[in-house]
């Protein structure tokens, strides 16, 4: 393959987490055993220094039909919030009022945190049922995907487009960023947020490596990107959001000046070693000894005879279960919040979903898959805390 950035065929492998099925690929009782599978390796770009998967699943497997909704998560709703406001107070725009084209806008969430704030707001959203959702609260959102073509067909220019953990799906990559280019208006700000390969390495999380996930970006790598597209990063923050992410503030080239942060936080960046294969390649080492920790943790918990339940059914959960090898008979349900995902099974470990309310009582041990709202879940759970329920976070940014 060529890098899906610069076209270089000089592509080294770095993480291999075998073959699994698309991560999002929830099951009905009808369909367990018969999900496809596929690779899941990243390689890494020597001459652009972009991590990526070798595989693409097509987009339309992945996207047209999902159920993902950002409005279930309390602190993922704070942290909408506080990016609109943050948006709204550090830039101000000629236009009255302000727009917004949000890309993967999903249910509205985000855009709703700007319609408060007096702005006209677009979304455009691949997965149709998702965006009948979010038209039906009052979101004006377009059901498609979002590339060159939609941006022309939008025919307007905003003062703010939004990109919330999506710039990394994204199959047709270089056509996504001539369309924002295209839609940017001449003084207008990109807003786009991505998980950090830097606190990847760091934090060991590798579940955070799925198909929907084509890219796996350094500030250093997502500026090699905009920069072919006449687009340039003027400012930037990290955010504990998603197990830490970037939130990258992006203009027309030239535009606005660089922020003396922004060149601080590529420093460290580079002082880390983080866009170098040899830091890649002690990632895909600690994620083998994750497994063998983690593993270890289960069999000393199943030989007490102890009941064993996953907490949350994220998509990242199933790269982590696949990769750990394990089953039902480690793991008896998956706790969501998510009514989508009632009734259904976890592609690969086909570990049945329930809902909080149908529980009959707590197990004696969650694994937390969905570790990244770490604060909120033990919030949430302070009685089961009490009580000795145990939680064990096999990624846990606080330890790194």
């Amino acid at each position: 393959m060529e890098c899906r950035v610069c076209g270089s065929e000089q592509l080294e492998p770095v993480v291999d987490l075998g073959k699994q099925p698309w991560g999002n690929n929830f099951l009905g009782a009808d369909q367990v055993g018969k999900e496809p599978f596929y690779p899941l390796v990243v390689v890494f770009c020597v001459e652009c220094h972009t991590a990526q998967l070798d595989y693409t699943v097509p987009k339309e497997t992945m996207f047209l039909d999902h159920t993902y909704v950002s409005g279930t998560t309390a602190s993922l709703r704070a942290h909408f919030r506080a990016t609109a406001e943050k948006v709204n107070e550090k830039f101000s725009f000629t236009n009255s009022p302000p727009s917004i084209l949000d890309i993967g806008s999903n249910d509205g969430t985000q855009l709703q945190e700007y319609q408060a704030l007096g702005y006209q707001v677009v979304g455009v959203e691949s997965s149709r049922n998702i965006a009948d959702m979010a038209n039906a609260a009052g979101v004006p959102t377009v059901a498609k995907f979002f590339n060159e073509e939609t941006a022309r067909e939008l025919g307007q220019q905003f003062d703010v487009i939004n990109a919330s953990g999506v710039f990394f799906h994204l199959e047709e990559l270089h056509s996504v960023c001539e369309g924002i280019r295209i839609s940017l208006a001449p003084n207008g700000v990109f807003v786009v947020q991505f998980i950090y390969i830097k606190l990847m390495q760091e934090n060991v999380a590798f579940d955070q490596i799925y198909h929907e996930h084509l890219l796996y970006y350094s500030l250093e790598s997502v500026q090699n990107l905009l920069g072919r597209h006449g687009l340039e990063m003027f400012d930037a923050e990290v955010s504990p959001i998603h197990g830490g992410s970037v939130i990258g503030f992006v203009g027309h080239a030239g535009a606005r000046e660089q922020t003396q942060h922004l060149r601080d936080l590529r420093a460290a960046e580079d002082a880390a070693g983080t866009n170098s294969l040899e830091c890649y390649r002690q990632f895909a080492e600690a994620a083998a000894q994750s497994k063998a920790n983690t593993r270890a943790w289960f069999a000393e918990r199943i030989a007490e005879g102890k009941v064993i339940f996953g907490l949350g059914a994220p998509v990242k959960g199933n790269t982590l279960m696949n990769y750990y090898e394990l089953g039902p008979d480690e793991i008896q349900c998956l706790v969501e919040r998510n009514p989508l995902r009632k009734g259904l099974f976890s592609p690969g470990a086909h570990i049945p979903i329930k809902l909080e309310e149908e529980l009959d009582g707590p197990p004696d041990a969650y694994l937390v898959l969905a570790w990244n709202f770490k604060k909120e879940i033990l919030e949430r759970h302070a009685a089961d805390v009490a009580a000795g329920v145990e939680f064990y976070f096999p990624v846990d940014p606080a330890e790194h």
